[in-house]
């Protein structure tokens, strides 16, 4: 037997005890159009007609779905689902495309978000062959996300800076380009925005989303046009991948190994995205985070409130072109610049909120009404829970020694002063009891720990350099 007929038959039992576990009327609402599509590096291809479809099962069923198919083949890890194009088979149209401002967020169960689209498998069209957005040509560049657009505060200027030179020069530099930033903090809007300089220049871009880049790759194999699928992929000016870290699959993770590889080597430019450093992508292969490493890594940093300020103001500039009686004084400006401290998304939120009270109810925008509309995106200011491993790291890192250097029995004071500045932060910024922290730091007694404490507690209260390092220490493990 074949591996596609026994991967089609595994799926015939998963939808036969769904029917079964559920019953008849829920099997035939939810999952009569649910189709396998294909089963690649451990992870199983789902696609149903509509993008309400694929909600609601993610959000009922993810569980559900994956336990059962784990039951009938053990290869199977995760489980994804896509929007398959109407009227066609989803053995040829795997869904790929996402609105370009969203950032893909994974489902309980580890079924990754796939917004609706359409993928012709070895249609990977360049720019000269005027590709339609919902063919291969990689997700739509949004017109809004330009380097005009850009607010640049302290945090993002030198994110900025790099996107702007990576985007106005022919040659590849700092390649690959590596962006990472927590959610809502600009890293997509600059990958757009490269995408957008540079194709007015007149070289061939192409934008994909980490979940474009494995269905196509997915449909290739499938289609048998692999080849085509790498030759087209290979033979642009500018790849620009958002969300890396959702690259899933040992096949799939080879295959952008290799694409990274043949660009570089042929001097092509690629930018890439992510939520976190390469280093801390632990489930993409060793040979794939070395090469995105070997670029420049740029971090683009939390929002401050000057900045937050800045973007607001635009925003409701912008507005005002529209809405002419919509006024937010500047009172209003810093109170909610100082109240929604998250990420960009969360202010776009708050000036949609203050825009609707403002025209529903034909009121001007006072602090005690903003403080209303946005109470939802205020967030609590619990403190962040800090793990003894970060503190370990961040030290470490600090002190230029290694997290084995102070889990050791080394003694040379480029050594023991960091252990016990991690050991002082581990017991004033976690819960955990001195023994247990005597545990993590190399099996230590709880005396060796409580003397580290003190001996700490008494240098910041006669230095105020290492106070100052200490309290900035601090600072970065409960951001």
């Amino acid at each position: 037997m074949s591996g596609a007929q026994m991967a089609s038959e595994n799926w015939a039992r998963v939808k036969r005890r769904l029917r079964a576990e559920l019953g008849e009327d829920v099997f035939a609402s939810w999952f009569a159009r649910l189709e396998l599509d294909a089963v690649v590096d451990g992870c199983a291809f789902l696609t149903v007609p509509t993008r309400f479809l694929k909600s609601w099962i993610e959000s009922h069923y993810a569980d559900r779905v994956l336990t059962l198919y784990r039951a009938e083949a053990t290869d199977v890890e995760r489980v994804t689902i896509g929007v398959r194009s109407s009227g066609s088979s989803p053995s040829r149209d795997p869904a790929l495309a996402r609105r370009p401002s969203e950032t893909p967020r994974a489902p309980a169960a580890s079924l990754a978000a796939v917004p609706p689209g359409d993928i012709k498998a070895p249609a990977l069209a360049l720019p000269e062959e005027k590709a339609e957005a919902g063919e291969f040509g990689g997700a739509p560049l949004d017109a809004r996300l330009t380097f005009e657009s850009f607010i640049i505060g302290r945090s993002n200027a030198l994110a900025h800076a790099a996107a702007d030179r990576v985007a106005q020069n022919g040659q590849a530099i700092y390649n690959p380009l590596y962006l990472h930033a927590g959610v809502g903090l600009g890293k997509t809007h600059l990958l757009h925005a490269i995408g957008h300089a540079a194709k007015t220049q007149g070289r061939r871009v192409i934008y994909l989303t980490a979940d474009r880049f494995m269905y196509g790759f997915v449909a290739s194999l499938k289609a048998q046009t692999s080849l085509a699928f790498k030759e087209r992929l290979r033979a642009i000016d500018l790849l620009i991948l958002d969300d890396v870290q959702f690259i899933q699959g040992k096949q799939i993770q080879q295959e952008f190994g290799h694409t990274l590889n043949a660009l570089i080597d042929a001097g092509r430019q690629i930018v890439v995205a992510s939520d976190r450093p390469p280093a801390d992508l632990e489930a993409l292969d060793e040979r794939v985070r070395s090469r995105l490493a070997g670029g420049l890594v740029v971090e683009v940093g939390a929002l401050d409130e000057a900045l937050r300020a800045s973007i607001l103001t635009t925003r409701f500039e912008a507005l005002k072109t529209i809405h002419p009686t919509f006024e937010v004084s500047p009172n209003v400006v810093s109170y909610v610049a100082r109240s929604i401290t998250a990420n960009g998304r969360d202010l776009e939120g708050a000036v949609n909120r203050l825009l609707a009270h403002a025209t529903l109810t034909n009121s001007s925008i006072t602090i005690e009404t903003a403080e209303t509309a946005i109470r939802d995106l205020v967030r609590n200011r619990e403190p962040k829970r800090v793990k003894i491993e970060d503190i370990q790291k961040l030290v470490a890192s600090r002190y230029n020694v290694s997290r084995s250097d102070i889990l050791s029995e080394r003694r040379t004071a480029a050594v023991v002063r960091p252990r016990q500045i991690a050991m002082y932060l581990s017991k004033v910024l976690t819960l955990r009891s001195l023994p247990e922290i005597g545990r993590r730091f190399g099996g230590r007694d709880h005396t060796t720990v409580l003397h580290a404490v003190r001996k700490i507690e008494k240098q910041i209260g006669e230095d105020n350099a290492l106070n100052d390092e200490v309290e900035l220490l601090k600072r970065m493990l409960q951001e």
